[in-house]
């Protein structure tokens, strides 16, 4: 299942993107050059690390872009006390986005009131300050019924958005944990996809799930090719019956 281009708008599609900045040797130029394109691609939002916060906030003051960072990244397992310092310094820098990861050992020792707990110190911080919160799994080292304890101690404790992966494990979002994730929540918690959605129609193909989000490095690829494909939509002849789609 994907959606039809012939149905969306450029900020449908565009305003689905984290635009990611968190690869450890990138240089101040190229975070600043990502900076600028998310800003002529009025993406959703920029993902840096924490120490590009204020930077990012600077060159993208004025536009539509949010600045987002990464809390307990990219293995989740920092004391919460020093999650929460991180929240409150990314905030302070300009942050209105918190992509964080939970306790994955925690989770997986069954010690679900921890992770809960973890997760809602982050969310009190956040929404004191009108931020928002996306709580990473990691799916790649969660069994189904892992995944599904996540999405509710999540809810739980406030989280905004679920999310599948930090990029830095040995896989990414699937179809199946999207979908997962999205029966296992509540229709207000949105679900973000990370690790793997490179192309327009892989990123038409999760939105069809439910995905609002996704985490992405190919951002100019993705929304050059939608351009690219609206724009012959747009010059082709109608013809009585015709349909446009796509395939992952």
């Amino acid at each position: 299942m994907t959606l039809d281009i012939a149905t969306l708008e450029y900020r449908d599609v565009a305003k689905t993107i984290d635009h990611s900045l968190l690869k450890p040797e990138l240089d101040d130029a190229f975070v600043h050059a990502g900076c600028e394109l998310a800003a002529a691609y009025d993406v959703a939002s920029v993902c840096c690390r924490p120490a590009d916060v204020v930077r990012a906030r600077d060159i993208l003051a004025g536009t539509d872009v949010a600045v987002g960072t990464t809390i307990g990244f990219p293995h989740g397992n920092h004391r919460t006390s020093i999650k929460v310092a991180e929240a409150h310094a990314a905030l302070d820098d300009g942050a209105t986005e918190l992509d964080m990861v939970l306790l994955i050992g925690a989770l997986r020792s069954g010690r679900d009131q921890e992770v809960r707990d973890d997760i809602a110190a982050i969310v009190e911080v956040a929404h004191a300050a009108g931020a928002i919160v996306k709580v990473i799994f990691e799916n790649a080292y969660l069994t189904d019924d892992e995944k599904v304890r996540a999405c509710r101690l999540t809810e739980a404790a406030g989280g905004d958005f679920v999310k599948t992966s930090t990029g830095f494990a040995p896989s990414g979002a699937t179809i199946g944990d999207l979908q997962l994730m999205r029966a296992n929540t509540s229709p207000h918690v949105q679900v973000k996809a990370a690790g793997g959605v490179r192309t327009l129609d892989a990123l038409l193909e999760v939105m069809a799930v439910g995905v609002t989000r996704i985490g992405a490095t190919t951002t100019s690829t993705i929304l050059d090719d939608f351009k690219a494909r609206k724009a012959g939509l747009a010059a082709a002849p109608v013809t009585t019956g015709s349909s446009v789609g796509g395939g992952y």
